[in-house]
């Protein structure tokens, strides 16, 4: 259930109200919005009438939320959550932009990226220390040294960065260097791991896995919520069907069924959801069109020579042509890039 407070509620009766939910063993999560702020009770609430928290003071009114996913749910808090990370926001009019190479190489490379990213106008670097591969052979990354050239681009640049989070026990050293922490698509059922960063003070990009449906996605989302860590950010990145021709299917449609659903902001990530450099930039103008609140790319100084992804990865040249294509889009649909 959500309890909606009244306007003017004194630090007091938030107290009391959360001292009053311990005691029937529920969770107290504060969600404060700009029309009003509400305190979701996550717990068996099934035997809890209306009337005992609405008998509080600073009470307005108690409202149950039938989905399964509270937090998440736009029912429980109407407006759309905006993150700020740095100077930059997540969620608000204006489109993020996350640019960098698919895997951290060199330090030397990577700040030559971040700064051509940035002259093009993007907000975040982005690049993998710690690389998921298919195969066990393939490279892997340059785990904590990788990091360490990630926060020297960003010492270079004044990118924030994002960069992903595989194994819970790297969760505090990923933490220490990022600015958010990516939950990639093979872990994003991996529960252990969305319970860890739900713990974390960082905000979280979660990316879609595979296979998972909308729902399954909004649930993984839950279990970092539920841990107390509310700024989530959803990246859609393809799931796998049965077309070949492009590297997975980039679900457009996941942007506004997200956003009727949710309140969290939604970004996606072309180059992963096509697999191929030509289709990048297209995919990009459209999810921009479909109401998407970031986007992730990749971009590699050459890309022929990329150790992973080089054939979904931008030259920084046409990279710099799409942040102007994207600037078109943008105005067109109310959004500034």
């Amino acid at each position: 259930m959500i309890i909606v407070l009244k306007p003017g509620v004194t630090p007091e009766e938030v107290k009391h109200i959360k001292e009053q939910l311990k005691r029937k063993n529920l969770k107290a999560h504060m969600l404060p919005g700009v029309g009003r702020t509400v305190i979701a009770a996550i717990g068996d609430t099934a035997s809890i009438p209306e009337q005992w928290a609405e008998a509080m003071a600073g009470v307005e009114k108690v409202e149950r939320i039938q989905k399964p996913y509270k937090l998440v749910s736009r029912e429980t808090k109407k407006e759309s959550t905006i993150i700020n990370v740095g100077k930059v926001t997540i969620g608000d009019k204006r489109i993020c932009v996350m640019a960098g190479p698919c895997s951290v190489e060199s330090v030397e490379g990577l700040i030559s990226v971040a700064k051509d990213v940035k002259a093009a106008g993007a907000n975040f670097l982005r690049g993998g220390a710690f690389k998921p591969r298919t195969s066990p052979y393939a490279f892997q990354g340059h785990g904590e040294e990788g990091l360490k050239y990630l926060a020297e681009a960003r010492k270079k640049t004044g990118l924030p960065i994002i960069t992903e989070l595989m194994d819970p026990r790297d969760t505090e050293l990923v933490e220490r260097y990022s600015d958010i922490i990516q939950i990639g698509t093979r872990n994003m059922q991996n529960f252990s791991l969305l319970k860890e960063v739900g713990k974390t003070r960082k905000p979280v990009l979660l990316k879609r896995g595979l296979s998972a449906t909308i729902k399954e996605f909004l649930m993984s989302a839950e279990y970092i919520m539920a841990e107390g860590n509310h700024e989530v950010i959803f990246c859609e990145r393809g799931i796998r069907t049965f077309e070949t021709y492009t590297r997975n299917t980039l679900d457009l449609s996941a942007i506004p069924a997200l956003k009727k659903e949710s309140h969290l902001p939604v970004i996606v990530d072309p180059s992963h959801g096509v697999g191929k450099r030509d289709l990048v930039a297209p995919m990009a103008l459209a999810a921009v069109a479909a109401g998407a609140d970031g986007l992730m790319i990749e971009v590699h100084s050459d890309p022929e020579k990329a150790w992973s992804d080089g054939d979904q990865s931008l030259t920084p040249a046409q990279f710099a042509v799409l942040m102007g294509s994207l600037k078109a889009v943008a105005k067109a649909v109310g959004r500034t890039i």
